[in-house]
């Protein structure tokens, strides 16, 4: 469309190594790649391609990525993700020191260095100012999990720089009322809460509880368990943070079943942290049901994929799809995008549902 997407990223993380390295990865793909693409929905979103996606600021609150260039800041420790397109190229963006708040929990303390956050004596930047100055269009919110007032922050920074929100952490915004008519009298577009994975263990879970609903096969009990090696899985050592998180993810299963499970029948939620695994996340899942006659039947699958890339080229389709939200005047939640690619939505829909109506919401055939 000869016109960049300006992006503005909260966490200069994992996530965001693999979000700027896979945006330089299909910048360089051949135009018979570009027919095809692996790993992507999307190669083309309303006219926007992934390397029309520029960041423009960045925050983040370690010593060792705040002040350095962005470039050089997502390879910084304590990333450890698997490297896509290790040779970004150079830009002038600096990572910002942002407020900490609750962004770090003090368990993290009793680890090493390496492995977890390190607090960088700097003071915290005025938000709104450099998203304002930055001439951002769409945040993404990148925080650890368990961040309530840190990404609250942040909303109320994209509320008044009249920035859109795009919330990938299991923090509830946009699906509650109050943040929703928010943005929506602010007049932008928002999408969250809580990104799903490309093919991950929530959307594998939804795919094997669906197909027992479809098939006629009562689920009687059901559990997630997923550990990794990254500051993520880290993080949620400290189970107080994860609240939000297992309703999040339970909440994306139950609302596939024709009635809910109850609440000691089904286990959803990071099991433990494994620091070898790295950013490999390993996810056991079981299904226990009853078939014709009410005999008994099982299922057990085990998932291992690299965390991070795994939901990167999801926010790339949503940073599109909020980009064609803001080019068409629509504010607040986007309920068909968020719907499909977040684990919490304002509003729950069937996948295959969800999948039809981000298609015509792209066609531009229905408003959000």
């Amino acid at each position: 469309m000869g016109r960049k997407i300006r992006i503005a990223i909260v966490g200069v993380g994992n996530c965001a190594s693999s979000l700027l390295q896979g945006i330089e990865y299909y910048r360089h793909a051949r135009a018979e790649e570009r027919k095809n693409p692996v790993g992507l929905m999307h190669y083309e979103v309303g006219g926007y391609t992934p390397d029309d996606i520029e960041p423009v600021c960045a925050f983040d609150i370690d010593e060792r990525k705040v002040g350095r260039p962005l470039a050089e800041a997502v390879f910084a420790k304590p990333n450890n993700t698997a490297l896509i397109w290790p040779d970004l190229p150079c830009s002038s963006v600096i990572v910002h020191m942002g407020p900490v708040l609750d962004g770090v929990s003090p368990h993290m303390e009793d680890y090493p260095e390496e492995r977890r956050f390190v607090v960088a004596n700097r003071p915290p930047v005025d938000v709104v100012q450099v998203l304002k100055d930055s001439q951002a269009e769409i945040l993404i919110n990148y925080l650890p999990v368990g961040s309530q007032q840190a990404a609250e922050h942040y909303a109320c920074a994209c509320l008044e720089a009249g920035v859109s929100l795009v919330n990938c952490i299991p923090v509830f915004l946009v699906s509650q009322p109050k943040w929703a008519e928010a943005f929506r009298h602010r007049g932008v577009p928002i999408v969250g809460d809580d990104i799903k994975s490309q093919l991950g263990a929530t959307i594998l879970h939804r795919a094997l509880a669906q197909l027992f609903v479809d098939r006629g096969v009562k689920l009687t009990r059901t559990y997630q368990l997923n550990t990794g090696g990254n500051t993520d899985f880290l993080n949620m050592l400290n189970r107080s943070r994860l609240t939000s998180k297992k309703h999040s993810k339970t909440e994306a299963v139950q609302s596939i079943l024709p009635e809910p499970l109850p609440a000691d029948q089904i286990h959803i939620g990071p099991s433990d942290y494994v620091p070898w695994q790295e950013d490999k996340k390993i996810g056991f899942l079981r299904l226990e049901g009853r078939i014709f006659g009410n005999i008994p039947i099982e299922i057990e699958a085990r998932l291992v994929v690299e965390d991070s890339p795994n939901s990167a080229g999801v926010v790339i389709d949503v940073i599109r799809c909020c980009q064609l939200a803001r080019n068409r005047k629509i504010s607040g939640p986007l309920t068909s995008v968020a719907a499909y690619f977040m684990k919490h939505p304002p509003q729950q829909i069937p996948d295959v549902a969800a999948r039809s109506q981000v298609e015509c919401f792209i066609r531009g055939e229905i408003e959000r």
